[in-house]
């Protein structure tokens, strides 16, 4: 990760002299408080704790607010904050078919069991700009929606009681689950790895991959199973205590694609699966996810590799925002000394050029100095 250098003090305190009061914008406007961003850009709140990788809607609004917006500077800060906090240990995994649904709705199956729940979605609205937002008619607030507690069944679970399914893929027994925030990413990944870093991926880039691979630059053809939303309880195994002992609850947004499958030597034809799981709601995040799950899965399905969705290197290390940004941003540093060496370079080439030509250049070749 590249960071900014020191340059002059005096210029770079006039600078954040300067931000600052370009992120207030006019005093007489009422400043933005931590509820209201919370409340209000809850998606972007989602967001910005998805790829930071820490759920904390207060601090994910702060921090968005400091950015002045800006998701990427607001997911940087939240990973810098997340370094600093104290680490004990790690969660037992969360039970999504235990969720409290908000939302659930399968595109493969009309009459699934537990019905199909629309809960609040941009889905089924005009994209027209609604200019009486703001008026008191329109402020009024709708009835919250209530969490489902009943318990519902996931589409690729009834898949797989058919036979239709291919088995979830599980770990081995004992085998100690990768953690992408305590080691480097190395290749090749295995897919708890690859999950993690899609999980924190770029929305953006995870997007264009999932499309390209519906264009046909991969050998998928999805359906949108199931994707579900509402709130998972967190627990802990405490050794002291001998059982699990709940933390919390979070809200997360899973989605299981369906994909089909010709068979192989080892595997008879049948559906395959796609994931994506991600903090808040964040239903586009989840399907991109998915779907280039399922495209870097090529290898253990005997496919071949024939796009860029399903080359894990290509994909893995260039999906995170962060890196991406300081790769990026570092060539607004000073570089007058690799640029003059460059122009040096430049300049003794085209003059031996010339010379083989014995013609004199069209241009002063000292005018830059």
């Amino acid at each position: 990760m590249y960071v900014a250098v020191k340059g002059g003090e005096k210029a770079i305190k006039n600078a954040h002299k300067l931000f600052a009061a370009k992120r207030r914008g006019n005093a007489n406007v009422p400043g933005l408080t931590t509820a209201q961003i919370v409340e209000q850009l809850s998606f972007v709140v989602d967001r910005v704790m998805g790829e930071g990788s820490l759920f904390d809607r207060e601090l994910a609004a702060i921090a968005i607010r400091q950015a002045q917006g800006d998701l990427i500077e607001a997911i940087f800060l939240i990973r810098a904050y997340r370094t600093t906090l104290p680490r004990f240990g790690y969660s037992t995994p969360i039970q999504t078919d235990e969720m409290l649904i908000s939302r659930r709705i399968s595109a493969t199956f009309k009459d699934l069991p537990g019905g199909q729940i629309l809960g609040p979605t941009f889905d089924y609205s005009h994209r027209l700009i609604d200019f009486g937002y703001d008026s008191e008619e329109a402020a009024e607030a709708p009835e919250q929606s209530e969490l489902i507690e009943a318990s519902t069944p996931r589409v690729t679970d009834m898949l797989g009681d058919q036979g239709m399914m291919e088995p979830d893929p599980q770990s081995a027994e004992g085998e100690e689950v990768g953690d992408l925030t305590r080691a480097p990413l190395d290749f090749p990944a295995d897919r708890d790895l690859r999950l993690q870093n899609l999980a924190r991926g770029d929305e953006g880039f995870l997007l264009a991959l999932g499309y390209s691979t519906q264009r046909g630059y991969a050998r998928t053809h999805p359906f949108a199973g199931e994707i579900r939303m509402g709130e998972v309880e967190v627990e802990f195994f405490a050794e002291e205590l001998g059982f699990e002992v709940p933390l919390g609850k979070i809200s997360v947004t899973e989605c299981q694609m369906i994909n089909q499958f010709q068979g192989s030597e080892e595997a008879p034809p049948q559906f395959t699966r796609g994931y994506g799981l991600v903090f808040g709601h964040a239903e586009r995040k989840a399907m991109s996810m998915a779907l280039v799950d399922r495209a870097l899965r090529w290898e253990e399905l005997g496919e071949e590799l024939t796009a860029p969705a399903q080359d894990q290197e290509f994909v893995l290390s260039h999906s995170d925002n962060i890196q991406a940004t300081g790769f990026v941003e570092h060539l607004k540093l000073p570089h007058y000394v690799d640029f003059q060496a460059e122009l040096d370079l430049i300049r003794t080439m085209s003059e031996e050029f010339w010379a083989e030509r014995n013609d004199e250049p069209t241009t002063k070749m000292g005018a830059a100095e």
